[in-house]
């Protein structure tokens, strides 16, 4: 049973057994603050959130190592950025603190001291507090602690990059500018949308000539410069990409060089290996971005630029989605709904089309009433319409002011 005791002058020991039948104490200077911890306790035991107190003295450090061990649910480039966090950022600040001392008030204070210093970007504080909170949260799973304390923490709003549309135009400048042999990988990228990971991983057996498409199962990641294939961004990643016609032939001419069938990739290096982004960005990407006078462009935006071609196409957002790999419909519409507003006025150029000739037949099918075929045997050329100009109508007046009856 739950009781406080005095233990000398200003002493005061609160004793209770646990769900595992061993009893436990803590000692306090004062009465009330016994009472309301016992009362604590007997609430978490009532709703079965009770946990040893004797976990969460297991450091932090000790804690991000198991729970790093056991991850299986993240891509190799997201798992390797999540344990650099953990390495740089978490355990210089939690390594050696219990995760039972790991307060609110310190989570806090951890994410204002980060943006503090100016050192650090607001999209990076929130990557490493989301990485703390999966932490803690596994700590909870795991019952070492009741409560993570970073619920309620707030972090930096997600900042939104600029996106850039280059026209059909520019794309042919830079494609040009890039040189021959890159020139196919930055088509590729603009009218088939494929992300980098998907391009430097493309096989040539994944190519359909034939019918004209794209396979998309699986990308190839760079890990600390060693390379390691892996499945799309997201599950809707896996899809058949269509692609024009003019882009076919461009690809049926790329499979015939011999670092593409010595590689078995589209898009090798001239020495048939994989591509590097890294060095795809500096000696290809930034000096023909000089040279078409695109400064400051990312290639990621070509994905971008592919989407907004296709939009112009007068693309569904649906079919936009699924070419694209977009984990659903919403994610395409919140990204690029507003280049349909352009789409608007177009909309209504053709409803006026179907109206103005929805109206034509309408009046071609309602031909006037012969003369002495209406109400009165003395009415007017036309009068017979009457019906068409009113939609409450009354009959013309006879000769005299009689009707017929």
């Amino acid at each position: 049973m739950a009781h406080v005791e005095k233990r000398g002058q200003g002493k005061w020991r609160a004793r209770y057994r646990g769900p595992d039948g061993r009893e436990r104490s803590k000692t306090f200077d004062r009465r009330t603050d016994a009472d309301r911890w016992l009362a604590s306790i007997e609430v978490s035991k009532a709703r079965g959130e009770w946990v040893d107190p004797s976990l969460g003295k297991r450091t932090f450090a000790s804690w991000a190592e198991e729970w790093s061990g056991a991850i299986v649910d993240l891509r190799p480039s997201t798992l390797q950025r999540d344990l650099g966090i953990v390495r740089v950022h978490l355990l210089p600040r939690f390594g050696s603190v219990p995760l039972s001392r790991i307060t609110n008030p310190m989570v806090r204070s951890f994410v204002a001291d980060m943006l503090g210093t100016g050192h650090h970007s607001p999209a990076t504080v929130r990557k490493v507090g989301q990485v703390l909170t999966k932490v803690m949260r596994g700590a909870v799973e795991a019952g070492l602690i009741a409560r993570s304390p970073c619920e309620g923490m707030r972090l930096p709003a997600e900042p939104r990059r600029e996106m850039r549309f280059l026209t059909a135009e520019q794309v042919s400048v830079l494609a040009e500018a890039a040189g021959p042999h890159a020139a196919i990988v930055i088509y590729t990228a603009a009218y088939a949308g494929l992300r980098w990971g998907e391009l430097a991983g493309l096989r040539v057996e994944r190519v359909n000539v034939l019918r004209r498409s794209i396979a998309v199962v699986e990308q190839l990641n760079e890990l600390s410069g060693k390379f390691a294939w892996g499945p799309p961004k997201t599950a809707a990643g896996r899809r058949a990409v269509s692609r024009p016609a003019a882009l076919a032939q461009m690809l049926e001419v790329r499979l015939a060089r011999l670092e593409v069938l010595g590689s078995g990739l589209v898009f090798p290096t001239p020495l048939g290996e994989p591509m590097r982004r890294s060095n795809f960005a500096r000696r290809v990407w930034a000096p023909a971005l000089q040279r078409a006078g695109l400064d400051g462009l990312r290639f990621h935006d070509l994905r971008h630029t592919a989407v907004a071609l296709a939009i112009g196409q007068g693309a569904h957002p649906k079919a936009l989605q699924e070419r694209m790999g977009h984990s659903s419909v919403t994610v395409t519409l919140d990204r690029y709904g507003h280049l349909y507003e352009g789409l608007d006025g177009q909309i209504a150029e053709g409803l006026d089309d179907v109206l103005r000739n929805s109206r034509g037949l309408a009046a071609a099918s309602t031909l006037p009433e012969k003369s002495g075929s209406g109400p009165c045997s003395d009415e007017r050329p036309g009068e017979g319409q009457w019906a068409l100009r009113d939609s409450n109508p009354r009959p013309p007046p006879c000769k005299g002011g009689a009707l017929a009856s």
